[in-house]
């Protein structure tokens, strides 16, 4: 693994996965109980924003990766504590969701001109076209685990395409959010520098909160 990941940037890769799995699970229970139809859309923007955080903290596939990784170990462990097995619609739909969001970026994130990126003109672009792929590819989870995506109400037709105009939308703010706060983090990264012991600390520290909040709004 690259020396700038591992010293740098891994830690931080740790921390917005997990924190990006607390929030699947936190914001993936209230849209159930009230948005159920769209919430795949949302979940798409929510996913994009930690994403283009962690390539503009890494600037590397395997940092990505990491964040993804993270984010789909929360989805187990969240399935674990409410008793559902992994190949469950509600567990290993949304982890291929995670997948191809990821993919869908960095793809685009390798197309798009350097200086396209660094406006926000260009990012929200970048970010609308992810989550146009990211949707048009989610169909494909089936093959993947098996089980068919979620379809509107008497139509057949694939929530994920129904709503990829919201998913679109809202990917176009959270991407340019992302890329914002992944420079913000960068700053207060450099900072740290000078603590070596506090920037390590921090990472483990982020994981088992957020694991621990997890737990407690299951099993509270």
């Amino acid at each position: 693994m690259d020396k700038n990941i591992s010293r740098t940037y891994l830690g931080i890769a740790v921390m917005l996965g997990a924190v990006w799995g607390l929030c699947e699970a936190g914001l993936g229970m209230w849209l159930r109980s009230c948005a159920s139809m769209f919430s795949g859309a949302i979940m798409t923007g929510a996913a994009l924003f930690f994403i283009a955080t962690g390539w503009v903290l890494t600037q590397r596939i395997l940092g990505v990766a990491l964040i993804v990784i993270i984010a789909s170990f929360f989805k187990m462990f969240d399935a674990l504590l409410l008793s559902l097995p992994v190949q469950h619609g509600a567990v290993a739909n949304p982890i291929f969701a995670f997948l191809m969001e990821g993919m869908a970026l960095l793809i685009l994130v390798y197309v798009f001109r350097e200086k396209l990126k660094k406006k926000i003109g260009g990012q929200a672009l970048l970010g609308g076209m992810a989550a146009l792929l990211a949707v048009n590819l989610f169909p494909l989870v089936k093959y993947a685990t098996g089980i068919p995506a979620c379809v509107f109400p008497a139509t057949g037709f694939p929530l994920s395409l129904y709503y990829a105009p919201l998913a679109v939308f809202l990917s176009s703010v959270t991407v340019p959010l992302g890329f914002w706060a992944g420079a913000k983090i960068k700053e207060f990264e450099t900072r740290l520098e000078t603590n070596q012991r506090l920037r390590y600390i921090l990472s483990p520290a982020a994981l088992i909160v957020c694991l621990f909040i997890i737990t407690l709004i299951r099993l509270g």
